[in-house]
């Protein structure tokens, strides 16, 4: 009952679940039930016809692999023929065929038909379907085989970076330390015309959030990580996550946001979406999702509590959490952003945390004056942030990191240019 029932009926409803819930993106999982129809048609001959030439049984199983296979190739994108779909279901057609002849000429309980009448309904059904694929645009991306929910691996990266996530497989030992102070005469200007302009509420993380997601525009593997030991981009979703209070006082408990921003994103669009990120949390009368995630998990036992957070580390390590939990919990992301100005402090630096996948953990203070001596003589005050950053150094190397802060750096001296999509947004490498 098991081989034969409950086996090819559990494989058919994925199949079919797959194509109906994930089939625009995920149509490559269907290779998992097809896989499991391949048990149940390697079983099935020896119920049916149990003296059979091993040699014929031999050529049957090879048969059986190279369907798998093959459909695991055509449907993950290595070869982009839907067509090539057509003949690998007939084949089996035609198998099913040849034993619904052999059938008939033994003395069954049944008709020959009622056997064989699935595996026609099955084919039937696998060969309608294939009219109905349209293949992902050439040069577009598709999820395959190795990508996570929240990101796609990168395959074409030089053999150094590949390893070194073996070599330093914790995020907290392989981390560097960043810190720039920024001159704000033209930033304080900028404030102040966005003010003017309607945004009352507009500050400095708007436009150094707003530069961070530019600069990505420009230097793509700023929105990388590193999951499972292997290295992936989120492309064009930067993940930014802030920690807020609902009160400005010592008792007043902390919760967490994650926002999603694009490249393409001008400062006034990120003040937008943080405003409204942030007013929702700060709601008297509501939790966030985060705030009754962690609720539930502080309610389950001490010692099952450490064993659930080791078993969600193993399926995190395998890409098997599913994306709520990775959209609820602040571990996952591309920048931690936090303002220690608010608080009247100078920057710190913050540790990456070793759970999740997050890269950048990012930290400003409050304004500072500065008295500088100029060329005539004169001695003038100027005001200055101070930016800490704490990096993932597995994602690139140093150079690349200094040339993103380089370029960081121009867009606030020029914060105009966030009023603005960018003009062009370079694609991470495959």
């Amino acid at each position: 009952m098991w081989s034969q029932i409950v086996l090819p009926v559990t494989a058919t409803l994925l199949y079919v679940l797959i194509i109906l819930l994930y089939g625009q993106e995920f149509f490559y999982k269907t290779a998992i039930p097809v896989y499991l129809m391949g048990i149940y048609y390697a079983i099935r001959p020896h119920i049916l016809l149990p003296q059979l030439n091993p040699l014929v049984m031999g050529l049957y199983y090879t048969s059986l692999l190279f369907y798998c296979v093959l459909y695991t190739t055509i449907t993950s994108g290595k070869l982009r023929y839907a067509w090539l779909l057509v003949p690998l279901h007939l084949a089996p057609v035609g198998a099913v065929v040849y034993l619904h002849q052999f059938l008939i000429g033994i003395n069954l309980s049944r008709p020959a038909y009622l056997y064989v009448l699935p595996d026609y309904l099955l084919f039937g059904g696998l060969l309608i379907l294939t009219l109905a694929i349209r293949i992902h645009p050439q040069g577009s991306y598709h999820p395959t085989w190795g990508d996570r929910v929240d990101g796609r691996r990168l395959r074409s990266l030089p053999p150094l970076s590949q390893l070194i996530p073996y070599l330093m497989p914790n995020r907290n030992g392989a981390n560097n330390l960043f810190d720039e102070s920024f001159e704000i005469t033209h930033l304080e200007r900028y404030i102040r015309q966005k003010r003017k302009e309607g945004l009352t509420d507009f500050g400095i993380t708007h436009v150094l959030l707003a530069a961070y997601c530019r600069g990505i525009a420009k230097y793509p593997a700023l929105n990388r990580f590193v999951s499972g030991q292997k290295i992936y981009s989120r492309g064009n979703d930067i993940q930014f996550c802030l920690t807020v209070k609902k009160e400005m006082r010592v008792d007043s408990p902390d919760t967490i946001i994650k926002l999603h921003l694009t490249p393409f994103d001008t400062c006034e669009e990120i003040y937008h979406k943080l405003n409204a990120a942030v007013m929702d949390v700060k709601h008297p009368k509501l939790d966030s999702t985060f705030d009754n995630v962690t609720m539930a998990f502080t309610m389950i036992p001490g010692l099952f509590l450490k064993l659930t957070v080791h078993l969600v580390k193993t399926l995190d390590y395998f890409g098997l959490l599913p994306k709520a939990l990775l959209e609820v919990c602040p571990f996952y992301g591309s920048l931690f952003f936090t303002s220690m100005g608010s608080l009247g402090i100078r920057p710190i630096y913050h540790h990456l945390y070793d759970l999740g996948n997050l890269p950048v953990f990012g930290a400003f203070g409050c304004k500072r004056k500065v008295l500088e001596p100029q060329e005539d003589g004169t001695v003038i005050q100027k005001k200055y942030i101070d930016v800490k950053f704490t990096l993932d150094e597995r994602i690139v190397d140093g150079y690349y990191y200094a040339t993103f802060f380089k370029y960081y750096r121009s867009i606030l001296r020029h914060p105009e240019v966030l009023d603005f999509p960018p003009a062009e947004v370079v694609a991470d490498v495959d």
